[in-house]
């Protein structure tokens, strides 16, 4: 009976309902007559959900990205590589093109982050573009090159700014050029741009451009050549010598140790040619005095700035008080020091270290510390040499505590030690024989990616196996080894015979391994 129920319920549904209740009446439920049987009563259907018809969403279009919204991506992004990524993406888009902003953008951004490769390879690119530039984005890279030494990319970038931008370059553009090489001392490379500029450019050099040749030729030691170009400018109105000219002329005098000759050029610059002095050129003749140990007559020159309505800088008082310290003036330096102040001008990084360093290195080291905490207040922020005066200074008395305290803190306050920091300390630590805080700051030094002194380690190396740390040396050497050091022979001999006489044998074996890989 249950499966011809099933069979109905799939294939005939009426005559199952007939079939069901016969089936139902043999059961053991109740009997309802069919008189009393309604229907029952069906359930009103839900009342549909309320919603609002809202028009199917359109397919999302990527935003256009204009050039200002790619110049804003592009300095926003950390990462230059994923800067040059947004840089070409944008050039993909239907109907971009790049231009001089947004070639700009990128090329700073590379510079900075010092990708000089990619630099190069964008410039190529640059080549093939129709839009035009302008020399600004060569000057800006002339600097960056020059700031990481590579030089002859200096010249180059000058040289392409023709076949770029397709003009000449500016007067602005040799000037800057030529300064850049001429502080590097790149004599021959300047010597090309010379070269070149008398050959191609059409105009006349400009006072700017003639007062670096005379820098450069005062550089160089050659003041007879100085002097013809100053002579050459004095003939032409549009570059006549002014302030700038005879400074750096009086300037290349007094390194030479002409000082006589250089105040009376200065006498000559006021009285004939009527040009006032300003602190920068007074300062020459202060650092010329001071250079030939004469502080006194460089007090002089800042009595008579004073007189003459000039008032002295920061920079006049610290060349003063640099030159009083080298003489061991220390009281007139202090006294100098004290009148910056009560004039109203702020010490800077420059003024404090002179003294603080003539403190250290006169048994003083309290006092140099007290400077120390004075520049924190005042808000001057010490640099890497004047925290290397300190723990110069600490080491000498023997108080190496509180210099390991230094390295180990300052890092964390966001100051930047250099290697010569550690270097100080270790070399202090070394010679005194005191091993285990030796050992320990070449364990500090060394994670902080920085290499002791080559001697240094040598010395150390050695006098942990005589202290009979033979397992502390050869730790200490394979650390060395991974940062690229190599003992000398010397060294390895020594290290081999006193391993061997403590019956180190592992440790033997090992270092000569080392000794094979380094060598080889």
């Amino acid at each position: 009976m249950k499966v011809s129920a099933i069979h109905c319920a799939r294939h005939k549904p009426h005559n199952c309902v007939t079939s069901f209740q016969f089936s139902s009446s043999s059961s053991s439920l109740p009997w309802i007559s069919p008189l009393n049987f309604t229907k029952p009563a069906k359930p009103k259907p839900d009342p549909p959900p309320e919603f609002t018809v809202t028009p199917a969403e359109p397919r999302k279009k990527h935003k256009y990205i204009t050039h200002d919204s790619a110049i804003n991506l592009i300095k926003r992004e950390k990462d230059p590589q994923h800067a040059l990524k947004i840089f070409n993406m944008v050039s993909e888009q239907k109907g971009f093109n790049h231009n001089n902003a947004t070639y700009a953008t990128i090329l700073q951004k590379l510079a900075e982050s010092k990708k000089f490769q990619a630099v190069d390879r964008v410039l190529h690119q640059m080549t093939y573009e129709t839009c035009k530039f302008h020399e600004g984005i060569f000057i800006h890279l002339m600097k960056h090159f020059s700031k990481s030494s590579l030089h002859e990319k200096v010249l180059q970038l000058f040289l392409s700014i023709q076949p770029i931008v397709r003009e000449k370059p500016s007067p602005e553009a040799v000037s800057t050029c030529l300064n850049l090489l001429v502080d590097s001392n790149q004599v021959d490379l300047a010597r090309k741009l010379l070269l070149h500029a008398k050959r191609s450019l059409t105009q006349k050099p400009n006072v700017c451009i003639l007062n670096i040749l005379v820098k450069y030729h005062c550089k160089n030691g050659d003041l007879d050549s100085a002097f013809e170009v100053v002579k050459e400018m004095r003939n032409n109105k549009s570059s006549y010598p002014n302030i700038i000219t005879y400074s750096t002329l009086m300037d290349g005098l007094c390194q030479n140790g002409r000082l006589k000759e250089a105040f009376e050029l200065f006498e000559e610059m006021v009285s004939r040619e009527g040009i006032m002095p300003d602190p920068l050129t007074y300062n020459v003749l202060i650092n010329g005095f001071c250079r030939e140990g004469k502080p006194g007559r460089a007090r002089n020159v800042i009595e008579f700035m004073k007189s003459n309505g000039c008032r002295p800088n920061v920079i006049n008082y610290s060349a003063l008080v640099n030159g009083l310290c080298k003489v061991g003036k220390i009281q007139d330096a202090k006294e100098v020091f004290a009148e910056m102040k009560s004039s109203g001008l702020k010490p800077d990084t420059f003024s404090y270290t002179t003294l603080i360093d003539f403190f250290s290195r006169n048994g003083q080291i309290d006092e140099a510390i007290r400077l120390l905490k004075e520049m924190k207040e005042n808000e001057c922020r010490a640099d890497t040499v004047t925290f290397n005066v300190i723990l110069g200074g600490l080491c000498r008395e023997g108080r190496v505590e509180e210099a390991l305290g230094m390295l180990e803190t300052l890092p964390h306050q966001g100051f930047y030690l250099n290697k010569a920091s550690y270097r100080i300390v270790l070399n202090s630590l070394t010679k005194k024989c005191e091993l285990k805080k030796a050992k320990s700051l070449l364990e500090l030094m060394l994670g902080r990616g920085f290499l002791p002194h080559y001697a240094t380690s040598n010395e150390l190396l050695v006098n942990l196996c005589k202290a009979g740390m033979v397992d502390a040396a050869a730790a200490a050497l394979f650390d060395l080894v991974e940062m690229g050091f190599k003992p000398g022979l010397d060294s390895w001999e020594i290290l081999i015979q006193l391993i061997c006489r403590d019956r180190k044998l592992l440790h033997v074996f090992e270092l000569l391994d080392e000794l094979v890989i380094t060598n080889s």
